[in-house]
């Protein structure tokens, strides 16, 4: 619940900003045209999400005929969930992790990492599966499409200013000084948001994984090796704008503190340890 109140703060907070920062800088009319282009660009991705990220990765999908470990456990899994059945996949990766996509929860996808499965043993991987599978039934991806789309405008509303786009009237009431203050701040506030939104989903969704598979221990166990693992085994066809969608965050660097999609490790497994001693 704390997570769900936490994620509909910061999304209406990143809605004024975007209306404030729009009115000021590019008026109405520029605004709009931004958010317009923002949403056409995450509604294609958001659709098609299943298909881009799965063919991106070699994914290859298995079914009951197929006797996979990976499927077994996911089918045992949705029944508990209550959701349909997605597609399962896996992904001829040795950086162990593993991810879901999909639009909802009837068109969703799931998908694991051959490292994944050589890392982990059956408790572990089916607490991975499970935060999988709270992501499809909280619509984190939508939710995700929802926060890029703003973060998205805000970041052309600045280009809009920069090159002189908009309506001059609302940027001539500004100081210049404001204005270029805000041309920098505005999207670099869109993209830390948009990150807090990213990493509050998905500690609502170790708590959901938590519930479903019911071994909290296994996640968190999971998680501790995982997070050596994506470091030792990199990823052979990175694309940073995948990093949401993966368990752990399988890119590193200088500001990933400040924009990472995923909380610290170390707190999930505390927050997952905290779960089980409560149960």
């Amino acid at each position: 619940m704390a997570n769900n109140i936490r994620t509909v703060f910061l999304m209406v907070f990143l809605t004024v900003i975007f209306v404030w920062v729009g009115g000021a800088i590019a008026g109405k009319q520029g605004a709009f045209i931004a958010f317009l282009i923002a949403a056409a660009m995450n509604f294609y991705a958001y659709w098609f999400s299943d298909k881009n990220v799965l063919k991106h990765y070699k994914a290859i999908e298995v079914g009951p005929e197929d006797n996979s470990r990976l499927y077994n456990i996911v089918s045992s899994l949705v029944r508990k969930a209550n959701l349909p059945m997605p597609k399962v996949y896996i992904i001829p990766e040795q950086n162990p992790n593993a991810f879901a996509t999909g639009r909802n929860p009837k068109h969703a996808a799931v998908a694991a990492t051959d490292g994944i499965l050589e890392f982990l043993d059956d408790d572990e991987l089916a607490g991975v599966m499970a935060h999988e599978l709270a992501h499809v039934k909280h619509r984190d991806i939508l939710t995700g499409t929802i926060a890029a789309t703003f973060a998205g405008a805000l970041a052309l509303i600045a280009q809009f200013a920069r090159f002189g786009v908009g309506s001059r009237d609302s940027r001539t009431r500004l100081n210049p000084i404001i204005l270029i203050v805000i041309m920098i701040a505005a999207p670099l506030a869109g993209m830390i948001i948009r990150a807090m939104i990213s990493r509050t989903r998905e500690f609502a969704a170790d708590a959901g994984g938590a519930e479903i598979s019911g071994k909290p221990l296994g996640l968190a166990n999971a998680l501790n090796k995982l997070v050596h693992g994506v470091e030792r085994y990199p990823l052979q066809k990175p694309n940073p704008a995948h990093s949401h969608l993966f368990i752990v965050n399988p890119f590193f660097g200088g500001l990933q503190k400040l924009f990472s999609t995923h909380p610290p490790i170390e707190a999930r497994i505390k927050k997952l340890e905290n779960i089980a001693h409560i149960n």
